[in-house]
């Protein structure tokens, strides 16, 4: 059972060519921007504000 939850080396090089390809990613896009992308709690009440307009809070409010 360990075993299988073990990283395979496989998966580790996966894993950071998308955290590569995620970053560059990232750059692009703020380069573009011409501003930092918020990261973080601030990121995830940008996305979470984004699909509708309420924050987090007041979603669970309701």
């Amino acid at each position: 059972m360990d075993d299988e939850r073990k990283s395979s080396r496989t998966g580790e090089r996966a894993a950071e060519g998308l955290r590569e390809a995620a970053s560059k990613e990232e750059e692009k896009t703020e380069s573009k921007m011409g501003q930092d992308l918020a990261k973080g709690a601030d990121r995830f009440e940008e996305r979470s504000k984004s699909s509708d307009g309420r924050s987090a809070g007041e979603k669970q409010e309701d």
